[in-house]
This record gives C-alpha cells, structure tokens and sequence, in this order.
C-alpha cells in the first residue's frame, strides 16, 4: 500500500482509470443508468477519493461503482472481489481487540487499515444489498461494521455468502483467520 501519500502521480491515475472504466462497463447490472463519464468528472475533482480507489484495487478489491445518490450527487463505491480482498486478510477487528491479544498478533486491525486507506467497512445492510449484484464470499468472509453493543462485550460481526444466504455471524473480535477479511465502501 502506498503511505501518507493522498495523490496519485499522472501515469497511475490514468491506469486506475482504464481499469475502473473496464471494470464499470463490463459490470452494468451493478449501476445501471449511470455514466462513466459523470464518474470520472466526479474523481478527476476529488483525487483524494481516487487515492482511496487505488488503495481498494492493489488489496484485491476490485472496487466498482454500486450505487448512487440523486439527493448529495454522490456515487458508492464497493469492493467487487469474489471473494474478501486477499490483500486484507488475516487481521483481527480493531486496535483495542489486536492490543488484547497476548500471542500471535496480526499485523493490524480491520478498522484501522479502512482508516488508512479512507474508506469505511461494509454495514450489514450494505452487506446485503451487495449481494444482489452477484455472489461473493462464497469460500471467504468479510468483517463487517459491529454494532457498539456487541463490541463493548469484545465481539464483532462478520458475514460470508452461503447456501444461497447471507450469514451473520459472530466472534470474538481479537479473531483473525486468512480466509477472512474487510469490504469498503467509499462515497465519491
């Protein structure tokens, strides 16, 4: 991943674009109706939001353009990859859960990593509605936002694609297991 670093240089930009465009105009069940060409006036104004992108795409995320808001003019990003982005396994929930864990740390947290690269975990909700674009996570799973509630009691809240059905599922939030990491979503 790229560091403190929140603008692409002009080759890249160029490549994430040809990517991003082949990607949208291959997958238009997943925004139809909406323009490339309005999306790319909308990132070639917000290069930090293009940083973010290419941070979603070199973890394996394959982020596609799933949604959009008439009201605040703002077009939803979301991971795509079949399965959890590879370059974001293997880590527990958040700081608090990787600082509770006495051996065998991860490298990170889920939430912090988001943090990083300025996108936000998949809601449930989310979660769901992604799933009606395709099927993902059918050998994987993903971290998703866990509510207050649950975390205060040192859970947090995954889910995967199974049998047809989304799962949620529950651990322990200083879990981590190399089948399982984070979608993001990034509003644009």
């Amino acid at each position: 991943m790229i560091e403190n670093k929140n603008e692409l240089p002009v080759e890249q930009r160029e490549e994430l674009f040809k990517v991003l465009q082949a990607r949208f105009e291959k997958n238009m069940n997943r925004h139809e109706g909406l323009e490339w060409i309005k999306i790319e006036e909308k990132l070639d104004a917000n290069p930090e939001k293009l940083w973010s992108l290419n941070e979603m795409e070199v973890t394996g995320g394959e982020p596609d353009v799933v949604g959009y808001d008439k009201e605040k003019d703002e077009y939803t990003f979301c991971d795509c990859s079949k399965e959890s982005p590879k370059g974001r396994r293997s880590l527990c929930y958040d700081l608090e859960a990787l600082e509770s864990r006495k051996k065998h740390k991860p490298e990170n947290n889920a939430i912090d990593v988001a943090t990083a690269m300025g996108i936000e975990l998949l809601t449930e909700e989310q979660y769901r509605e992604l799933q009606q674009l395709g099927d993902f996570d059918m050998k994987s799973s993903s971290w998703v936002q866990t509510p207050s509630d649950i975390r205060e009691l040192g859970g947090a809240l995954f889910c995967d694609y199974r049998f047809g059905h989304v799962f949620v599922y529950h651990n322990g939030a200083d879990s981590y297991y190399a089948a399982r990491g984070f979608r993001g979503s990034l509003r644009v």
